[in-house]
């Protein structure tokens, strides 16, 4: 049995893990409250963008814009989105876990599959095996979160128009609540329109619908070469967000388990701490009982 000593010394330390637990907890519950009013107030943006670019696409066509069209996969490209710290439970795990598995099977035909990686965290895992790292930045904040969005984008879409990649990819954390994280998988280009009134319109109609039933001003193409890659530059600002606040719900449940658990931890130490404290107290007891009957003896 450890000493009381050392039994002492790990209480001590555990209950000063368990103010700095606690303490985290605070702080990712302030920031989460934050992230998500930001991710709510991002929803309804990135939902018309998504509604309009649908809409123009099937009206105007798969030719319509280079981003629109469909390569044989030979050569793809996933944006890898983790975070900068641990201590968030699976939270990156789950990411890595992610691309390794769509890399493996969705995109086993590839011959050729490159990363773009946002996290740190993702960059120490994927550094240290055998994959093609194309660019690598610090993970997204709050403040940098649309500026990180604009250059990933605009990087991706060269990509893409010189013929270095065919597909691209986006693996991220969506935030559902402060208990639960989906990892999702989505493909950025080529842009492939979310289901829209106007494609069942196209789909239902007894007659093509021609690009001539819109009017575009200034003009069909220079509305499609602004949309297009904004919205591409919005599906990517919309992961960060979900990422940032799917992040500190994760460290938010993380450091609440480890605040309990700790909790827990002090009491088995304590209750050990007290049997030993008991046997020693015994232990001298029996030693004077024993000294004393040998001096009447």
């Amino acid at each position: 049995m450890p000493s009381l000593k050392a039994i002492r010394k790990r209480i001590t330390s555990v209950k000063n893990t368990r103010k700095i637990t606690r303490a985290m907890k605070l702080v990712s519950t302030a920031k989460l409250r934050r992230a998500q009013d930001a991710l709510i107030a991002a929803r309804p943006y990135s939902s018309a963008i998504s509604r309009v670019v649908s809409e123009l696409s099937a009206v105007a066509g798969a030719d319509a814009h280079p981003l629109f069209e469909e390569r044989q996969l030979t050569k793809a490209g996933i944006v890898v989105m983790t975070s900068d710290r641990g201590q968030a439970g699976a939270f990156n795990a789950n990411v890595v876990k992610a691309v390794e598995r769509y890399a493996a099977n969705e995109l086993s035909a590839a011959e050729q599959v490159s990363l773009r990686i946002i996290g740190r965290k993702g960059n120490q895992y994927f550094s240290r095996r055998r994959t093609t790292i194309t660019s690598f930045d610090a993970a997204p904040t709050g403040a940098n979160a649309l500026e990180l969005a604009r250059e990933t984008a605009n990087r991706i879409i060269d990509d893409f128009t010189t013929g270095k990649v065919d597909r691209v990819f986006v693996v991220y954390n969506e935030f559902k609540s402060a208990m639960t994280q989906v990892t999702r998988v989505r493909q950025l280009l080529p842009v492939v329109p979310e289901a829209s009134e106007a494609k069942e319109l196209v789909k239902s109609s007894d007659k093509p619908v021609e690009a001539g039933d819109f009017l575009y001003e200034p003009s069909k193409q220079v509305l499609l070469d602004r949309l297009v890659p904004l919205y591409v530059q919005i599906l990517l600002y919309r992961a960060a967000l979900e990422s940032i606040t799917a992040f500190f719900a994760a460290q938010m449940t993380a450091m609440e388990a480890a605040t309990k658990n700790a909790g827990e931890m002090i009491s088995r130490l304590t209750l050990s701490y007290n049997r030993a404290r008991q046997a020693a107290i015994t232990k001298e007891l029996l030693e004077i009982i024993g000294g004393a009957e040998a001096l009447k003896g």
